[in-house]
């Protein structure tokens, strides 16, 4: 066989390899998008993300979430599962502070990022967490290449959610306490 056949088809075999880990991305698709907005439904029937939300004491921050914070820790019930769920407020712009937050918390947030336990062997290597970065209306954020942030956020790659949160002590993703 020629070099130039063999070369076209290596690539052949690599293109056909690398569609099928692509034609699927670990987040953005349908089913995530349904799982956010049922996710942010149960949210919002808590009381735990809208206009009339429950508040936690506002916190400096720090990148990527933002420069103030609030964070509430619950267990809620989305589509017939039951976990647990992190929800971090994300504040920002010209002149917040913590006091600006708390006075005005609807003037400052930029984003609510949700880490929500799903089943057992949704991402068993990720502790089977499900990651939404949601606008402060529900709608979902997307990333530079307009993929929509739910699912396995940023899964293998070296920055993202799931990427950071595996540096959590206890390896169980969480920062603010021990879940293991």
């Amino acid at each position: 066989m020629k070099l130039k056949t063999m070369v076209k088809f290596a690539l052949l075999a690599l293109v056909l390899s690398t569609q099928s880990a692509f034609a699927a991305p670990p987040m953005g698709n349908a089913q995530d998008l349904a799982d956010a907005k049922a996710l942010w439904k149960a949210l919002a029937a808590r009381g735990l993300v809208g206009p009339h939300r429950i508040m936690s004491t506002p916190y400096k921050g720090q990148p990527p979430h933002g420069a103030i914070l609030d964070a509430i820790d619950s267990k809620i019930t989305v589509n017939g599962h039951t976990g647990a769920v992190i929800i971090k407020r994300n504040y920002g712009g010209p002149g917040v502070s913590k006091q600006a937050v708390a006075n005005n918390p609807g003037k400052y947030l930029k984003a609510v990022t949700v880490m929500f336990k799903r089943e057992q062997g949704y991402d068993s290597q990720d502790r089977d967490w499900f990651w939404a970065k949601f606008k402060p209306n529900g709608s979902l954020h997307t990333n530079p290449k307009g993929i929509k942030l739910a699912g396995r956020v940023a899964k293998g790659l070296p920055a993202g959610c799931i990427a950071c949160h595996q540096g959590a002590p206890g390896g169980d993703f969480v920062f603010n306490n021990n879940r293991n």
